[in-house]
Order: C-alpha cells, then sequence, then structure tokens
C-alpha cells in the first residue's frame, strides 16, 4: 500500500511529458511558492498548481481522508487505560466500626483484541482503498483546475486580440466618417452617406466598449485561477498526442481518468464496509489485564479475631488477567439493520461507478468533436477572414469609380470584423477544445504536463507518514493557508500591449 497511488497516477505520463505544450514546457522548472507573473502557459499552469486554493483544499481533504486508516486500525491495537479515584465518606453506618474515612482507588487497565469477526480488517481495507480514491479525486481536481487554467489563459489571448480588431475597426470607421464628411462637404457624396458612416462607427464604438468589458472579466478571472496578474501572455505552444479517434479517446479514459478510477475504488470500499458490518454479529475475544491499588489513608482499622489492639490495613494492590469472549445473542436488529444500510450504500456505489463511466464516456466523445469541429471552424474562418479582406479591398476600389457606395464599403468592414473575430475565438476553442480532451483521457495532470522540475506535490508522502501512527499526542502543526491572496491585486483594465490583429 505504501506506493498504491504511485503507479496509476503516473501510468502513461512519459506519452506527453516530452512533447506536450511544446519545448516551453519541456524546460527546467523550480516550483516556487510566488511564481512571477506568467508570461506563458506554463507559468500559469505553475502558479495554478501552487496557489490555487480549490487544488489546495483537495489536497487537504485528502490528508483528512488518509488519517482514516490510522483510526480504522486503532480498534485493533493494543489498550490501556488508568483511573484514580479519590473518595471521602462523609457519614458512615453508626453500626459499622470499621468503616473507612476516605479511600484513594488507582486502576488500569489493559486490552488485546483477538479476534473481531472481521471488522477491524475490513475497515482497514475500506480505509484503505478511500485513500485510494481520494488520491484519484485528487487528480481529478488537479486536471480541473489546470483546464480552468488553460481556459482563462486563451481567454484573456482571445479578448485582447477582439479588443485590438475593434479598436483597429473604430479607428477606420472615424477616418471614413471623415473623409465621408470632407467628400459631402465638396458634394461628391449625400447627407444619407454621413449618417450611415456616423451611426456605424456608434455601433462599432459600442462594440469595443463591451469588448473591453469582456477583456476585464477575462483578466479577472485569470487572476481568481491562477492567482497572478496577465502580463503579456504568448501564444500557447500546440497540444500533441491527442488520440486520433473517438474510440481510442474512450479507450485511454476508461484506463486512466482519475474520477473513472475514485468512482471504481468507492466500490471496492463500499464492498469491504459491508463486510465490515456484518462482523457486529459474531464473537469478539479479546485478552484483558486489571491491576488495582487501594490506599485508606490511615482511615481503615478493624478488630482481629480473638481480641487484641486494633490492625490498619492501608494500601494494598490486586491483579486479575483472563481472556474475554463476546458473543451477541440478540441485540434487536441492529446489525441486520447496519449490514442492510451497508449493502444498499454498496449498490449505490455501483451505480454510481457506472454513471461515472457513462459521464467521461460522454464528455469523451463531446470533447474530441468539439475539438474537430474547432479546428474545422478555424479552416473554414480563415478563408472567410481572406475572402472578407479581399472583398473589401474590391469595394474599396470599385467606390472610387462610382460602382460602390459608402455602405457597401461599411458592410465589408462589418463583414471583415466580423470574420476575424470569430476566426480568433474559433483559434481559442480549439485549443481549450483540445486540453479538455487531454483532461477527460487522464492525460492533463503535473506529471502528464511535465511540470516536474521542481518539487510536485505527492499525496503518498503524506500517507505514509501517518498510516501507522499509533501515538495518541502526535499532531500537526496548525493549518496555515497555502493558497495566494488576490485582494492586493490591481482592479483590471481593457489596456493591451500591441493592438495587432492575430
Amino acid at each position: 500500500m505504501t506506493k498504491m497511488g504511485r503507479d496509476r497516477a503516473g501510468r502513461g505520463s512519459a506519452w506527453l511529458r516530452a512533447t506536450l505544450l511544446g519545448s516551453a514546457f519541456g524546460s527546467a522548472l523550480a516550483l516556487p511558492a510566488a511564481p512571477a507573473l506568467a508570461d506563458d502557459l506554463r507559468e500559469a499552469l505553475v502558479g495554478a498548481y501552487n496557489t490555487n486554493p480549490t487544488l489546495q483544499a483537495a489536497r487537504a481533504n485528502q490528508r483528512a481522508t488518509d488519517a482514516g486508516v490510522a483510526a480504522a486500525k486503532a480498534p485493533g491495537l493494543p489498550s490501556l487505560a488508568g483511573t484514580a479515584t479519590y473518595t471521602e465518606f462523609v457519614k458512615n453506618s453508626p453500626v459499622s466500626f470499621t468503616a473507612p474515612a476516605r479511600v484513594l482507588v488507582g486502576e488500569v487497565n489493559a486490552g488485546l483484541p483477538v479476534y473481531s469477526g472481521g471488522s477491524v480488517r475490513n475497515s482497514v481495507h475500506a480505509a484503505e482503498t478511500r485513500v485510494l480514491a481520494g488520491q484519484a479525486s485528487l487528480r481529478g481536481t488537479e486536471s480541473g483546475v489546470f483546464s480552468q487554467t488553460v481556459a482563462a489563459y486563451m481567454d484573456v489571448i482571445r479578448d485582447q486580440a477582439i479588443v485590438g480588431l475593434n479598436r483597429s475597426n473604430v479607428q477606420v470607421l472615424e477616418v471614413n466618417l471623415k473623409a465621408t464628411s470632407d467628400r459631402f462637404e465638396i458634394g461628391d457624396v449625400t447627407r444619407t452617406d454621413v449618417a450611415q458612416s456616423n451611426s456605424r462607427l456608434a455601433l462599432a464604438r459600442g462594440q469595443l466598449r463591451q469588448a473591453e468589458a469582456n477583456l476585464v472579466t477575462s483578466r479577472e478571472t485569470y487572476i481568481q485561477v491562477v492567482g497572478k496578474v496577465p502580463a503579456d501572455l504568448e501564444a500557447p505552444p500546440p497540444l500533441p498526442g491527442l488520440p486520433a479517434t473517438p474510440d481510442d479517446a474512450v479507450q485511454i479514459a476508461l484506463a486512466n481518468n482519475p474520477d473513472l478510477q475514485a468512482a471504481q475504488e468507492q466500490s471496492k470500499a463500499a464492498g469491504f464496509e459491508t463486510k465490515a458490518a456484518g462482523a457486529s454479529r459474531l464473537p469478539k475475544l479479546s485478552l484483558f489485564a486489571t491491576g488495582d491499588y487501594y490506599n485508606y489513608v490511615n482511615s481503615l482499622k478493624f478488630m482481629p479475631e480473638g481480641g487484641g489492639a486494633p490492625v490498619s490495613i492501608q494500601p494494598y494492590t490486586t491483579a486479575q488477567a483472563g481472556v474475554r469472549a463476546t458473543i451477541p445473542l440478540f441485540q434487536g436488529g441492529l446489525p441486520a439493520a447496519q449490514i442492510r444500510q451497508a449493502q444498499a450504500r454498496e449498490g449505490a456505489a455501483l451505480e454510481q461507478e457506472i454513471g461515472v463511466e457513462r459521464q467521461v464516456i460522454a464528455t469523451v466523445r463531446a470533447a474530441y468533436s468539439s475539438w474537430k469541429a474547432a479546428n474545422d471552424v478555424i479552416t473554414m474562418n480563415q478563408t472567410a477572414v481572406d475572402a472578407a479582406a479581399l472583398s473589401l479591398e474590391g469595394v474599396r476600389a470599385e467606390n472610387t469609380v462610382g460602382n460602390r457606395t459608402i455602405l457597401d464599403i461599411l458592410n465589408a468592414e462589418q463583414e471583415l470584423l466580423n470574420a476575424q473575430v470569430q476566426l480568433v475565438t474559433a483559434r481559442r476553442n480549439a485549443y481549450v477544445a483540445g486540453f479538455n480532451l487531454l483532461s477527460a483521457i487522464g492525460k492533463a495532470q503535473a506529471k502528464d504536463l511535465g511540470l516536474d522540475g521542481g518539487v510536485l506535490y505527492d499525496p503518498e508522502v503524506n500517507y505514509d507518514r501517518v498510516r501507522n501512527n499509533i501515538w495518541d499526542w502526535a499532531h500537526d502543526p496548525a493549518p496555515v493557508a497555502q493558497s495566494t491572496r488576490t485582494v492586493d491585486t490591481p482592479a483590471q483594465d481593457a489596456t493591451i500591449p500591441a493592438q495587432t490583429a492575430p
């Protein structure tokens, strides 16, 4: 059990470690407690890995699950307890001439369970299996946080590009309005042309304002997930190693998806708990030893037989040892009720396992379809952008010879802007869908992403530390939050590094 989760967590990690997210992701990494402002996707992932509160809370919850193994082992270990009682007899019977006035009693009890009907053994197996389930869930949380990080990263890049496109569009329309107004002054165009140019400029300024608001929202979401302000984010490297077909993706997911692995381990744990519940109606056998110390503190005297001076016996000790067998005969139906409860929970766990499996299959197939569709949309939108740019150039040329109106130019400019925005959005969607596909097939964890240049969090370390800890007074340091707060980060605005269209 010492290395029980390590092989499974690392299975297939070499598949992507050398190539995933390009050479920038495969470089050496030192994981600092407070990383610098991220300017590439790998640093954003490292920042989230070290400081995201959702991930830190999941690690703490897993440490609580680890402690369940030691708690399950405790009923099968020796026990030792002592009691001390001092009693003052305030009023004794008037016919008792030798009654003591006070007594001090000390008692030590030792016990050793020998047989518990399998309760302890199965409870330990259940606790160990829940540790495995918790470790799988932790890996799932890790993948989920990474997916959120990638989405937040790509949202910032997308919205920065859209703001840049809209600002460029506003500048073009401002030039158009001025040119149209100048042409109106010399009678070359009508007042309607000026009004159309003015209307289109106002709409463009509104679109720009909305795009700026979206950019602020994306940047604040990035801060929430990563813990740092986004700074001049670089374009992400490609995602290699994606499955070739939906069936391939499903097969990989069935073997590696952490949520499915967690559900499978939970089913096994529920089975052990059903066996543990059945032990409540079986005999139990234990060894015991008791030692007692009595001291009447100079208050007990009695007359010996045949007369003579009173005899004083103040302290004395006793000891007993034996074997105790407990045989349940009738418990009011409690064991049967507990067994039925455990069996029902086991049945629920089995159904939940199938439910998770269904969800994983559906998620993988949908993610694969979204990824493929988004890549196809990129190709189509690139064609649309090229065609719209060529169309705008032609409309402007035709306008100079009177074959096109100002409205035709405005429409062509809007079509080009729409195609460019859709292209930027499609690129974002394709990358996020590809990463979500990696997450769904269980290939988007820290070891898979090449984030192992420094010390990664290993849940086995804490498990090995506490699984056999039997000292009652052992304790960990008071918990301190590991994630970083963002209250000191500045409110974001819509400033972008460069207003260049992608």
